[in-house]
């Protein structure tokens, strides 16, 4: 039997935590609410054509997208067919919105009081969100023959229980994140991510049969080198040095005392929400545009040319544009919200206020810059790290020529960072208990 010190960190976590009662129900608390999440994705809502919504879904990207982020539900049109995504658009526009308006500003300088604050308010902001949402996609759906129904009152019980269905979902989170381990929403898309895994075999199985053997062990060999690089950017920091100097009165005489530490700048501080953004932006004008093209076998017009423009499906070499816009909206958008996030934490300010410096750098304006620099500096790398991970789909399926399996960015990110925090967490959870049980 291998040793302690031999057996991966993660799994001996989990055994550790397993011999332990209070982080065991933890752990059997998030098992038991994930297995009522996967059930109610399965309650279609009524009025739906199955076979006609799985046809749209195989033209359709976008809804693709959606169905990433309801771990399957949307494919199934549930009551929980938007998955928490309204909950993280209403989270990212509070972010955005925080340094623009002054009282959500105040609010977030009131510490535990005012974040609770902003957090009731996203919980509003996340109500019309999801009746949005939902009503959009009835419509949709509706448009193209998936539901039938077209009555006022059946249109908005689907709504209601859909903003149910939401809503609920992000109540099974916060109580994964209260009473379980690990972040709650997170852990929702993780476990749908997860889910979706055993169609992937499937088509794996398929592959096989087409004697595409060597171009799966590619693309497999391809996943594990984007995993391994997902997780060398996740944990990348570059830490900058700081010295905090004291004053201390003792026995009548006051004494100049300091201390250092860093500062960890992640490389990758905005996570995957330049993903969200750039593929929204990238996937909309061929959505809309596929409302009004002509049916296959009609003379094309323009509709028809920009749906085939922004078709991430598209031979090579239109696939080009598709993927070179992806990848320049990647690198904007992880410039832009990693200078909003930077600019919401204030670190000159706090470092100033805390009687903290950065050696050889003047406290104030000269730190702020120094700060910036360093930040746009290290953006880079986390950037053209996401663009590169945003691509990879597109770079797999021309390396090895497997059509029938795609990477999925979003959830390879996702299921890395997820695993790392839980990880993570669960590690903080038994070091805790140990220096309980060293103490006592």
């Amino acid at each position: 039997m291998p040793s302690r010190q031999t057996r991966p960190r993660l799994l001996q976590a989990m055994l550790d935590a397993f011999s332990l009662p209070d982080l065991r129900r933890r752990i059997l608390i998030v098992f038991g609410i994930l297995v009522v999440f996967r059930l109610v994705a399965h309650v279609t809502l009524p009025g739906v054509n199955l076979g006609a919504l799985a046809d749209l879904f195989e033209a359709n990207a976008m809804l693709g997208m959606f169905d990433f982020f309801s771990g399957g539900a949307m494919r199934n049109f549930s009551v929980v067919a938007l998955g928490v995504y309204p909950y993280i658009t209403s989270t990212i526009v509070m972010q955005l919105m925080t340094p623009v308006i002054p009282r959500l500003q105040a609010l977030a300088r009131e510490g535990d009081a005012g974040r609770n604050k902003i957090n009731m308010i996203t919980h509003w902001l996340t109500v019309p969100m999801a009746g949005l949402g939902g009503y959009g996609q009835i419509m949709l759906l509706r448009s193209q023959g998936a539901v039938v129904s077209t009555d006022t009152l059946p249109t908005v019980a689907m709504v209601l229980a859909i903003v149910a269905g939401t809503m609920f979902l992000v109540w099974l989170g916060e109580l994964i994140t209260q009473y379980g381990i690990g972040n709650g929403i997170s852990i929702i898309i993780f476990a749908g991510i997860v889910a979706g895994l055993f169609e992937m075999i499937g088509q794996g199985r398929l592959t096989l049969a087409q004697d595409q053997g060597w171009g799966l062990i590619f693309f497999i060999l391809i996943g594990l080198a984007t995993t391994v690089v997902i997780v060398i950017f996740t944990e990348a920091h570059r830490r900058i040095p700081v010295q905090y100097a004291k004053s201390v009165f003792r026995s009548g005489r006051m004494y100049r005392q300091s201390g250092s530490t860093y500062i960890p700048l992640r490389v990758n501080t905005a996570g995957m929400i330049p993903l969200i953004f750039a593929m929204a932006l990238v996937l909309f004008p061929g959505m809309v545009a596929s409302y009004f093209a002509n049916p296959a076998g009609a003379d094309p017009n323009f509709a028809n040319a920009i749906m085939n423009l922004f078709n991430p499906e598209a031979a090579l070499p239109m696939g080009f544009f598709y993927w070179g816009f992806f990848f320049f909206m990647v690198v904007a958008f992880a410039f832009f919200y990693t200078m909003v996030i930077f600019q919401q934490q204030d670190l000159p300010g706090v470092l100033q206020r805390q009687g903290g410096f950065v050696p050889g750098i003047r406290p104030g304006k000269q730190t702020a810059s120094y700060l910036n620099g360093v930040i746009i500096h290290i953006t880079w790398a986390g950037a053209l790290f996401l663009a590169g991970v945003a691509i990879m789909p597109f770079m797999a399926r021309e390396i090895t020529n497997v059509q029938m399996i795609q990477l999925s960015s979003f959830g390879m990110l996702i299921v890395v960072g997820v695993v790392l925090d839980t990880m993570k967490q669960m590690e903080a959870q038994l070091t805790m208990r140990r220096y309980e049980g060293f103490i006592k």
